[in-house]
């Protein structure tokens, strides 16, 4: 809880720079200085969302199987890990509050596939069953396709981890001449509800995450396909252009 406050600290005392940029904009008519500092904005509100938005996921999915596992044995639930349960999900609802609308053509350098071993230990870790395989020639991609590979993985991961329930996971990548193809599949629950807490099921309409993974994709001029499969089970597969740097 301590590591989420101070981010949310460094979040403000960043924001309040930005919004002085604004200001200073709009008093000199700056064009250009202006634009700037609403692009600042929302590419931190998207590095927060995809980054964080994990992070905490994980953290309620943790403590509410502990918080079961306790009940299930008829003992008295320790009162820290209701609170940790409860601001996680706070915490989670604050964040899709503030980050309504996400709009960035630049992530930084932050995540690449070479950290997706990381990230899929962190899930199994979690009690998410992944299973991970790649074919093709592996080969170094542009930044910009490296980055939106490695959120949309991500992404889709922490989606399975709120919605499905029991499930198991699987992340394919396809490397072509021309293309990179990331598919991830789960075989939880695939009954549609209204949006709410999540218990097991799917929301309806589209999250943020789903509308980031469109935004991400279509910026690169790549294809995405995201939605319920006959028999149970969620798809997410996405198409990249990813040509190797010359």
């Amino acid at each position: 809880m301590g590591v989420m406050a101070v981010t949310f600290r460094m979040w403000q005392l960043h924001l309040r720079e930005v919004e002085h940029r604004a200001d200073e904009a709009e008093r000199t008519k700056d064009e250009a200085a202006r634009r700037m500092a609403v692009e600042e904005r929302l590419r931190i509100a998207r590095e927060l969302h995809d980054s964080l938005t994990h992070s905490i996921s994980v953290i309620q999915v943790q403590a509410g199987v502990a918080v079961h596992l306790a009940r299930k044995r008829g003992e008295d639930v320790p009162p820290a890990l209701l609170a940790i349960q409860e601001a996680g999900a706070d915490a989670a609802r604050e964040l899709r509050a503030t980050l309504g609308v996400l709009r960035s053509a630049e992530d930084g350098n932050g995540s690449s596939l070479s950290q997706l071993d990381r990230l899929v230990a962190r899930a199994q870790a979690a009690g998410l069953p992944v299973t991970m395989t790649v074919t093709g020639v592996v080969r170094p991609l542009p930044p910009e396709a490296d980055q939106a590979a490695y959120r949309i993985v991500q992404e889709a991961l922490t989606n399975v981890s709120r919605h499905a329930g029991h499930a198991r996971a699987s992340v394919h990548l396809h490397y072509t001449a021309e293309t990179l193809t990331i598919q991830v599949d789960d075989d939880g629950p695939g009954r549609v509800i209204s949006p709410g807490p999540s218990n097991g099921t799917r929301p309806s309409g589209p999250g943020l995450g789903l509308i980031g993974m469109r935004e991400r994709v279509s910026a690169l001029g790549g294809r995405l396909q995201a939605g319920p499969q006959q028999g149970g089970g969620f798809r997410v597969r996405a198409e990249l252009p990813a040509r190797a740097p010359s």
